[in-house]
């Protein structure tokens, strides 16, 4: 990469007027390309000797606009260093947007180019590389496959993240998961070459408000004995979207210093095949003593956070928040781009739904629709662990897990899906972090920095 002055790139709403910093020749060249503003429009500037100066970049309607538009550009851009300079709404947003549509996962393999920005007025450069590291770890470790992050390298991976942060961090692996009482994360991960375990880790005051995170961390799904068809195993690395963004999300609240004590569980398994794999009919115990009927294996995830969920209720928090790619029934429901949003609390839903709106991370609230409870009965357990029908799976998941939620005073559930299966403003095609950024500012304005 070339260690020239940035290059500037002017950001311009539709049919914004250019910037009085272009000459003449530089305008004539710009209205001979047709350049109007239109999203996503890229026109090079020359000097006098036809050499590429500048940037002219088209940000598109300006209400309503999504504020990572600016990715277009940083996806669009041969490589080198730039400034953006423009009329934003949200310059910090702009900032972390462009940094995002540079993202590459190139761990595999040499990236083609690197598209990195130098600067931009206003924005806050701090809060900027916040955002940035929350969504990239997040990325990072869903894109990667089952053979390279496998149950040990991701307690690993968490180990070293927490002890990066200051955090006391312990797992339960194994058969003491049975001994400690962690019935439904043993069975759903007995079956795999590695071991299933629970993480655990806390930062930050006991004196402070107690949050904690728990994301469900499948590193592979098979869907068990009832297994997938081979199309819908392909991207079953991602299972662990979940605790992924959970990490991304509690590695903004440590760096920003956030007046919380917080705790994350990730319960990490591989749902696999093998002569000991529970089945459809078991029944098993859980942490807190309810009996559940299996339906389905597939059906995997929520099980491992019924037992997480227990563990986080039991010292009574303040907040609980989960994160997990849990249903394809949210997809149907809001598609690849929304997270679907649960909670015991419709306040603290409602300002979710508006810290996403406002920072390019769509969440919309679906009931806990007390009438469908009675789709999980059983004939023979407490509780069946999947509906009995082919309606509303995901608001059966989250009642599900709602019974294993009884002292926290606010509960909250994300059904996402971590992965953009077509490149979106800020997205390239691939993992990408759901709920990080709502969570965070939401937990910022509610409990403010130390």
């Amino acid at each position: 990469m070339s260690d020239s002055h940035p290059i500037s790139v002017y950001c311009l709403w539709q049919n914004e007027t250019l910037p009085n910093m272009l000459n003449a020749q530089q305008k004539a060249w710009a209205k001979a390309h047709k350049f109007e503003g239109k999203k996503g429009e890229l026109v090079a500037l020359p000097d006098e000797q036809g050499e590429r100066v500048a940037y002219l970049f088209g940000m598109g309607e300006k209400k309503g606009a999504d504020p990572f538009v600016t990715g277009l550009a940083a996806t669009a851009l041969p490589e080198g260093q730039y400034e953006l300079h423009g009329n934003f709404e949200n310059a910090t947003l702009a900032a972390v947007g462009f940094r995002l549509g540079a993202y590459d996962f190139d761990q595999f393999r040499k990236s083609p180019k690197k598209v990195e920005l130098s600067g931009l007025a206003g924005a806050d450069a701090d809060e900027a590389d916040l955002l940035v590291e929350a969504a990239t770890l997040a990325r990072d470790l869903t894109n990667r496959p089952a053979n390279d992050l496998t149950p040990e390298t991701y307690e690993k991976e968490i180990r070293d993240f927490a002890k990066s942060h200051g955090a006391k961090v312990s797992s339960i692996v194994g058969d003491d998961l049975l001994k400690q009482n962690f019935p439904m994360i043993h069975a759903v991960g007995r079956a795999a070459a590695e071991a299933p375990r629970l993480l655990d880790f806390t930062w930050g005051d006991e004196s402070d408000p107690k949050i904690t995170l728990v994301g469900k961390g499948v590193v592979f799904d098979t869907g068990g004995l009832d297994i997938k068809p081979a199309p819908a195993m392909l991207l079953m690395r991602k299972d662990m979207g979940g605790s992924a963004n959970i990490l991304g999300l509690a590695h903004a609240v440590m760096k920003a210093n956030l007046k919380v004590r917080l705790r994350v569980l990730i319960p990490v398994v591989e749902n696999s095949i093998s002569g000991n794999a529970f089945r459809p009919g078991d029944v098993l115990n859980s942490r807190n003593g309810m009996t559940v009927e299996i339906g389905n294996t597939d059906a995997e995830g929520r099980l491992v956070l019924a037992d997480a969920l227990s563990l986080a209720d039991e010292e009574n928090p303040e907040m609980i928040i989960d994160m997990a790619t849990l249903t394809g029934a949210a997809r149907v429901a809001v598609g690849p781009d929304i997270g679907a949003l649960y909670s015991t609390d419709d306040g603290l839903a409602q300002e979710l739904v508006a810290k996403g709106k406002a920072n390019s991370d769509a969440l919309w609230q679906l009931p806990l629709w007390d009438e469908y409870d009675a789709l999980l009965k059983s004939n023979i357990a407490d509780v069946n662990h999947i509906s009995n029908g082919p309606f509303a799976g995901s608001i059966t998941a989250a009642l599900f897990l709602r019974r294993f939620v009884k002292n926290a005073k606010s509960w909250t559930h994300m059904d996402i899906m971590a992965w953009s299966p077509v490149a979106r403003p800020g997205r390239p095609m691939g993992a990408t972090e759901q709920g990080q950024r709502a969570a965070y500012f939401m937990l910022k304005e509610r409990f403010g920095k130390k």
